[in-house]
C-alpha cells in the first residue's frame, strides 16, 4: 500500500490549514491517564519497531523506491475518490518523494523504561521547513502502532511484579518465575500484527510464550538471537481435540499413553477438563502416580474452564471435603506430596505441576497467589496462561495515549502551543512548548515543559531517528536488563 494512505482522512489537507509561514511542528507521545488502579507508570516499548517497519521499510518500499508518477497517481486517485476532485494539491507529496526520506527527528527515552503518567516518552519534529506538515501527518500511524506494545509491556510487567513478590514471600525457585507468566493470547488478538507486538511486549518480562511469531518479531526488530539467548519457549502440550479423539471412555488411557509412550521424559502439559476434571484429579492421577513419579520430567495438569481462583485454590461454598472444596493444588499435594520451601511453604513434587490458562487477569493472579500463601503453598506451584482476556481487553484509552503538538515556529518565531478543554476532566490538557524529560540512571523523575532549546537538549531524550537513518538500535537483551532493574 502507498504509505501516504496511512493516515486519518482529516489530516490530508492540514498543510494548508496551518498559518502561512509555518516552518516547524513539534509533537510528543504521552500516556495521559491510567485507568488501571495501582498503575501510575507505563513501560515504553515499540518505537524501534515502528521506525524500522514503517518510517524506514514501508516508506522506502512503497513510496520512495516506487516511480514518482505511480505513487502520485495512486494518492491523487485515493484522495479524489475520498474528498472529491481538486480537494487538495499534491506538490508537497511530490517534493517529499524527490527528497527520498522522511525529514523528521525522533527523540526518545530508552525502550523498557518506566514512564510516569503525563510524562512524554518521545518527541518528533520536522527537520526541513517545507515539511512541517509531516510531523502530525504521521500521528495516526504512530498512535495506531505504539499504544498496544506499551500497554502489553506494562501489563506483563505488573504480572512479573506480582509473581516476584510472592516467590520472595513463599519461596521456591526464583528462576521459575520467568516461565510462570506464559503468553496464551495469539488466537484472541486483533490480527497478526497485534499478536506479534503484544507477544513481544510480554517477552520483555517473561520467557514463556506460545506466540511463536513474537520471537521472529524480536529477532527482526530488536536484535534478538534465539541461537544465543532464550527469547521465548514452551513445552509439549495437548489440546481438547487430542483428548476427545481418545474418547471419553478411554480418557485415562490417553493420559497413560502420553506420559509413558509419547513423552516418557521431559515436560508435558495435558488439558484435563475435556470431560470430568475432578475425576482426573481424584481417580486418574492416583492410578497413574507410579508412572508419573517414575518419569524424568514433569506432568503439568491444565484445567481450562470454570473460575480459575476456585479451581486452583478451592471453593469454600462447595461441600466440605469435596474435590471442588479442596481445589487443584491441595488435591495434587494429597496425591504426590512434595517438599517445603526455604520460607516454609509447600512445594509440589517436581514430577507434577499445574497451569491455568483461561480468563486470567492481574486481579485473579493476585488472588490466587494470596490464597495459596494463606493455605501454606508456594506461589510457584502454579503457572498462569495469560491470554487475550488480559491483552485484548484494553484500548488506547487504558493509559490515555496521545500524540499532540506543543511547539511550532512560524516565520522563524517560536510558539508554545497547548490544549486545555474546559469541558474535560484534565486528562486532555497537554504540555506546553518544548519538553525536557528529567531524571538519571534510567529513572524518570518528571518533565519540564516550556523548555528552551538548550534545556530540551539536556534531558533524558536522545535522538533515535533522524533524516532517514536509525541512530539508536536497541536489543532485547538491553531492554530486558532495564526491565529487571526496575522490578
Amino acid at each position: 500500500m502507498n504509505t501516504m494512505h496511512l493516515t486519518d482522512g482529516y489530516k490530508v489537507d492540514h498543510r494548508r490549514q496551518y498559518p502561512v509561514g509555518t516552518e516547524v511542528v513539534y509533537s510528543n507521545w504521552t500516556p495521559r491517564k491510567s485507568r488501571i488502579e495501582g498503575i501510575d507508570k507505563v513501560v515504553f516499548f515499540g518505537l524501534q519497531y515502528l521506525i524500522k517497519k514503517y518510517i524506514i521499510e514501508e516508506f522506502d518500499q512503497n513510496f520512495f523506491s516506487q516511480p514518482k508518477e505511480k505513487v502520485i497517481k495512486e494518492y491523487k486517485r485515493r484522495i479524489t475518490n475520498y474528498l472529491g476532485p481538486d480537494a487538495i494539491t499534491y506538490e508537497h507529496v511530490e517534493r517529499l518523494h524527490d527528497l527520498g526520506y522522511l525529514p523528521i527527528e525522533i527523540k526518545a527515552l530508552p525502550e523498557g523504561i518506566l514512564v510516569p503518567i503525563r510524562v512524554a516518552m518521545f518527541t518528533m519534529k520536522n527537520t526541513k521547513p517545507d515539511f512541517f506538515w509531516l510531523t502530525n501527518f504521521l500521528e495516526t500511524i504512530m498512535s495506531c502502532i505504539m499504544w498496544m506494545p506499551c500497554t502489553s509491556a506494562t501489563t506483563a510487567f505488573q504480572y512479573r511484579k506480582i509473581l516476584n513478590k510472592y516467590v520472595n514471600m513463599t519461596g521456591g525457585a526464583a528462576d521459575m518465575v520467568q516461565w510462570q507468566g506464559h503468553d496464551f493470547s495469539f488466537r484472541g488478538m486483533a490480527g497478526m500484527e497485534a499478536a506479534m507486538m503484544s507477544g513481544a511486549a510480554h517477552l520483555l518480562s517473561f520467557t514463556g510464550s506460545d506466540t511463536i511469531p513474537a520471537i521472529d518479531f524480536l529477532e527482526k526488530y530488536y536484535n534478538a538471537d534465539s541461537d544465543k539467548e532464550l527469547v521465548g519457549g514452551s513445552v509439549a502440550a495437548t489440546e481438547h481435540s487430542v483428548m476427545c479423539m481418545g474418547t471419553e471412555d478411554g480418557d485415562i488411557n490417553t493420559f497413560k499413553r502420553l506420559i509413558k509412550e509419547v513423552y516418557p521424559a521431559g515436560i508435558v502439559s495435558i488439558v484435563s477438563d475435556t470431560w470430568d476434571y475432578w475425576e482426573v484429579m481424584t481417580s486418574f492421577l492416583p492410578q497413574l502416580k507410579e508412572d508419573i513419579m517414575a518419569r524424568d520430567g514433569k506432568v503439568v495438569i491444565r484445567p481450562d474452564s470454570g473460575d480459575p481462583v476456585l479451581i486452583i485454590c478451592g471453593d469454600p461454598a462447595a461441600p466440605e471435603g469435596s474435590p471442588a472444596h479442596k481445589g487443584s493444588v491441595q488435591l495434587l499435594w494429597e496425591t504426590f506430596g512434595g517438599t517445603m520451601s526455604d520460607k516454609g511453604y509447600k512445594l509440589l513434587d517436581g514430577h507434577i505441576g499445574l497451569i491455568y490458562g483461561d480468563s486470567i487477569t492481574i486481579e485473579r493472579c493476585t488472588e490466587i497467589c494470596s490464597r495459596l500463601e494463606k493455605a501454606g503453598f508456594a506461589s510457584t506451584n502454579v503457572v498462569f496462561g495469560i491470554g487475550s482476556f488480559t491483552y485484548q481487553y484494553v484500548t488506547r484509552d487504558t493509559f490515555g495515549f496521545a500524540m499532540k503538538a506543543t511547539y511550532g515556529e512560524v516565520n522563524g518565531e517560536g510558539r508554545e502551543i497547548f490544549k486545555n478543554p474546559k469541558t474535560d476532566d484534565g486528562t486532555k490538557k497537554s504540555a506546553k512548548g518544548m519538553l525536557r524529560i528529567d531524571g538519571e540512571n534510567n529513572v524518570v523523575t518528571g518533565m519540564t515543559d516550556s523548555a528552551t532549546k538548550e534545556q530540551e537538549m539536556e534531558g533524558m531524550l536522545q535522538t533515535v531517528y533522524k533524516d532517514g537513518k536509525l541512530i539508536k538500535d536497541w536489543s532485547l537483551a538491553e531492554i530486558r536488563s532495564l526491565i529487571f532493574e526496575q522490578l
